[in-house]
């Protein structure tokens, strides 16, 4: 009665009952369904097709087994796009009141807390005018800026408008954000980031 750890071939992923059917490679006719998958796996990682790691707690018992992990078997398996995953990490101030030319777009990098590679970011914005009825557009740099988020319209001149989103980034880790109706002075917070 050992633990032991075999390969296998994801042949399917029942997201509602957290199970999966594998064929196992060693033993090639050993085909097991309803084998329970640990919850980290979603139905963006575990890819029919791809190789994966069963433990059996009970190498004697094919019933007492769990899958562990999933990679990929050559081009097979690999999720398109590769799956998201969301990081939460400690607020930091990545724009500090900055003052943005009505209609002028604005480049920034996003750094110390958010990583090379990351796809996107969570961030917190406000920005105060001297103008009513302003806004700002927040898009990866180079990229739609109408087709992303929008923080405003500014109801009273002087006051502050704020709100939270998530934006992709560019490959370097770049958003642009344009100042409409009127100059702003715009802070912006990350709080979490998408790979």
């Amino acid at each position: 009665m050992g633990q032991v750890i075999k390969r296998g071939l994801l042949q399917s992923f029942d997201p509602t009952t957290y199970t999966a059917s594998v064929l196992i490679l060693e033993a090639t006719s050993t085909f097991l369904t309803l084998v329970p998958v640990a919850t980290h796996l979603d139905g963006t990682s575990a890819q029919v097709g791809a190789y994966c790691a069963v433990l059996f707690f009970d190498e004697q018992n094919l019933d007492d087994a769990v899958v562990l992990a999933v990679y990929p078997n050559g081009s097979q398996g690999v999720p398109s796009p590769a799956p998201g995953r969301v990081v939460m990490v400690t607020p930091v101030q990545q724009v500090n009141a900055v003052a943005i030319t009505n209609n002028t777009t604005q480049t920034f990098t996003m750094g110390t807390n958010i990583p090379a590679g990351a796809k996107a970011i969570l961030f917190k914005a406000y920005f105060t005018s001297p103008t009513t009825g302003t806004f700002i557009q927040i898009a990866p740099h180079a990229g739609d800026l109408t087709g992303n988020a929008t923080i405003g319209n500014l109801a009273a001149a002087n006051g502050y408008v704020d709100g939270i989103g998530i934006v992709a980034v560019d490959s370097n880790g770049s958003i642009d954000i344009k100042a409409n109706g009127g100059n702003c002075t715009v802070t912006l917070y990350t709080y979490g980031y998408v790979l």
